[in-house]
């Protein structure tokens, strides 16, 4: 079964306090996701990942899903592609 696990790379205490102060309170995790025979949210498990690692960590979520993205078009950014490709042809035609 394909899920996401969560691993504590660093405690808040072991981290360096050259970052934000209200980063320097959260432990720095990492999320990976791979193939476990079994898992359970919130419970202990290792998996395999795409590249043959094995990690363990807590299972977070069962058959993650993609959430980003890269936010809300910026208008003055719409038109750059066409401009440059018109430039790159040679200017007007």
């Amino acid at each position: 079964m394909w899920v996401q696990i969560e691993k504590v790379v660093l405690k808040a205490s072991q981290r360096t306090s050259k970052i934000p102060e209200d980063t320097l309170k959260c432990d720095y995790v990492m999320r990976i996701n791979g193939y476990a025979d079994n898992a359970e949210i919130g419970k202990q498990t290792e998996i395999t990942t795409l590249t043959g690692r094995k990690v363990s960590g807590r299972v977070v979520e069962v058959n993650p899903k993609f959430r980003h993205d890269f936010g809300e078009p910026v208008e003055e950014l719409m038109h750059v592609g066409r401009v440059c490709r018109k430039e790159l042809a040679g200017g007007e035609q």
